[in-house]
């Protein structure tokens, strides 16, 4: 298989690319150059919103078996891709986001639930939903439905996370002394380890799926305790504080100290919300039907700690998302210290 990754060099793309490559595939990743691709790869430099931004793939007569983009602005960038690759791909994977469904979705909206109004392939960036979903139409009406697939993604979380959700919480508990935990401890969550859903798309790509599909666990594959449960585990020893100590905490208490969930308290929404709906109760039984496998979520977390030691501690940062994590003072005063 040849493939033709539209960026490769951060988080998804990134798994995509190894995934490929471990599957003895041929790789071209096309990005911009600020980053490293992984070793193994063709280079081809260019940057999408720029006037001819697309030269160096215009330039090339090169084909493709299938291209995977992963774009998250404005849609009239997918747009221009799709176009310019529609007869020299045989195929076209946009990682989109559950995000697009008409909000709030209902528990157990599956991939013909409503979707957003308004969006549109020749958009300027709007708003993230939006943005997705124009994007998703900018494929189909490039490629169709038959030669398209919209990995539709929710939280994804393990090794090169560049929005700071899973290293916030090891960071969080390598420091040590009383963790805020927001309970309650046996609450479901819904997520995929960024691995698997590379290994579920390439494996998608070969069994010739297309369409749209939910590409997370089934809700319930982890709990909020077992996830904080294993990041004390890899990362919550001896420290200056004292090793880390979970203390589960009320979602009543958690919200009337005005802590915003999901981002100053990452991945965690409380139960019986609509986001908790939306984030972590996708009906996903058809990507599941199609071969998604989910490792445990203790191999997610410890690879994702290792991978944070590998590179000095510190998580890159997408300059496009907010930065997470819960202030020590407010964490202290909620606790009682």
């Amino acid at each position: 298989m040849r493939l033709l990754m539209l960026g490769g060099t951060e988080f998804v793309g990134r798994a995509v690319v190894e995934a490929a490559l471990a599957r003895g595939w041929d790789v071209t990743v096309f990005h911009r150059g600020r980053h490293e691709p992984p070793a193994g790869v063709r280079s081809l430099h260019g940057d999408r919103t720029a006037p001819d931004g697309l030269a160096a793939l215009a330039g090339t007569e090169e084909e493709w078996d299938v291209v995977v983009d992963t774009w998250s602005a404005a849609p009239r960038v997918v747009r221009d891709s799709a176009r310019l690759l529609a007869d020299r791909a045989r195929r076209y994977v946009y990682v989109s986001s559950c995000s697009v469904y008409a909000w709030p979705p209902a528990a157990g909206y599956d991939e013909d639930s409503p979707v957003v109004e308004g969006a549109s392939a020749d958009a300027e960036q709007t708003d993230y939903a939006r943005d997705k979903r124009g994007g998703e139409l900018a494929v189909l009406e490039a490629f169709g439905k038959e030669r398209a697939l919209l990995v539709r993604a929710g939280l994804i979380l393990g090794p090169y996370e560049n929005i700071g959700r899973l290293p916030w919480w090891l960071d969080r508990m390598a420091r040590g002394g009383p963790v805020l935990a927001p309970g309650p401890r046996e609450l479901p969550l819904q997520y995929v380890d960024v691995r698997d859903l590379a290994e579920w798309t390439l494996g998608a790509v070969e069994a010739g799926a297309e369409g749209a599909y939910n590409v997370i666990s089934p809700s319930g594959h982890a709990t909020m305790g077992a996830l904080l449960d294993a990041c004390v585990q890899v990362a919550g020893g001896p420290a200056a504080e004292g090793p880390a100590e979970l203390r589960w905490t009320d979602p009543e208490v958690v919200l009337a100290a005005g802590i915003e969930p999901w981002i100053q308290l990452p991945v965690w929404v409380p139960p019986g919300s609509e986001s908790y709906d939306a984030m972590h109760r996708a009906d996903v039984s058809r990507a599941v039907g199609d071969g998604l496998r989910c490792r445990p979520v203790a191999e997610t977390v410890a690879d994702t700690w290792s991978w944070l030691q590998g590179i000095g501690g510190t998580a890159p940062q997408r300059p496009d998302r907010p930065v997470v994590g819960l202030d020590p003072s407010v964490e202290a005063k909620v606790l009682g210290g």
